[in-house]
């Protein structure tokens, strides 16, 4: 299972989501078809611009928990202050990919950042 953990501002363009999946896609040299998943936390599940994405990839959108997120912050590469403050884990596009990727998931690197959207790419065995 190949999961994209997205992070975003309130009303990001899926076209924003779409094109920074693209990227850390890339960096690690996979095809877009081969992504299984976007990931978020719950309270930005239903956000347009994710939705919208998924809907473009044609790929689900998997909710996660700030409770999952937190059982897999220590396995996170990088930390926002500003995360912490407003949900209490220290990664919301890291700690999503990795929990929705599944058991032994391992990220494939840090995540990307641009404009008001974060990706990160997780691998694992699924649910």
């Amino acid at each position: 299972m190949i999961v994209a953990g997205i992070g975003c501002g309130r009303e990001t363009s899926s076209e924003e989501i779409v094109n920074l999946i693209a990227v850390a896609l890339s960096n690690f040299g996979i095809a877009q078809e081969n992504l299984t998943a976007i990931a978020t936390e719950s309270s930005k599940a239903d956000e347009r611009g994710i939705a919208g994405a998924a809907k473009s990839l044609s790929i689900p959108v998997l909710s996660c928990s700030v409770a999952d997120l937190g059982r897999v912050a220590d396995q996170v590469l990088t930390r926002s202050l500003r995360v912490q403050a407003i949900k209490g884990v220290p990664s919301i596009a890291e700690a999503s990919a990795l929990v929705a990727a599944g058991p032994n998931a391992r990220l494939l690197g840090a995540r990307v950042a641009a404009n008001r959207v974060t990706c990160a790419i997780a691998v694992g065995e699924g649910s």
